[in-house]
C-alpha cells in the first residue's frame, strides 16, 4: 500500500512563490516516478511536472519551464516542487502521484494508481 501526503499549499500574490512537497509511504522500491498534476473545477488534470526518484530524470510541462523545479529526496521518499513567478492561473489544486519503473509518456492521470488528496495554491493578481 503507497500513501501520499501533499503539503505546501497556500495563498500568495502573482510573482510569488511557493514550494510544494509530497511524502510517499510503503512500498516504493528501487525506480519509481513521482509527478505533479494541477486541476481546476471544471477543467481535465494538467501535468506540471514529474520525477524518476531514483535517477532524478525530471519532464516538465511547457506552461511551467522555466519557473517550477521539481526536486526529490530519494531517502525521504518524497518530492518537491518549488514554483517561483507565480501567475494567477497556476491557481489549482495540486496533487502528487505516484507509479513505479517509469514516468510514462507524457502526463496522464489514470496511469497514476497512487496519488494524494491535494493542496490548494492560490494566486492573487
Amino acid at each position: 500500500q503507497v500513501q501520499l501526503q501533499e503539503s505546501g499549499g497556500g495563498s500568495v500574490q502573482a510573482g510569488g512563490s511557493l514550494r510544494l512537497s509530497c511524502a510517499a509511504s510503503g512500498d516504493l522500491t528501487r525506480e519509481y516516478c513521482m509527478v505533479w498534476f494541477r486541476r481546476t473545477p471544471g477543467k481535465e488534470y494538467e501535468g506540471v511536472a514529474k520525477i524518476l526518484v531514483m535517477s532524478g530524470t525530471s519532464y516538465y510541462a511547457d506552461a511551467v519551464k522555466g519557473r517550477f523545479t521539481i526536486s526529490r529526496d530519494s531517502a525521504k521518499k518524497t518530492a518537491y516542487l518549488q514554483m517561483n513567478s507565480l501567475k494567477p492561473e497556476d491557481t489549482a489544486m495540486y496533487y502528487c502521484a505516484a507509479r513505479r519503473v517509469s514516468c510514462g509518456a507524457g502526463f496522464v492521470w489514470n496511469e497514476y494508481r497512487h496519488r494524494g488528496q491535494g493542496t490548494q495554491v492560490t494566486v492573487s493578481s
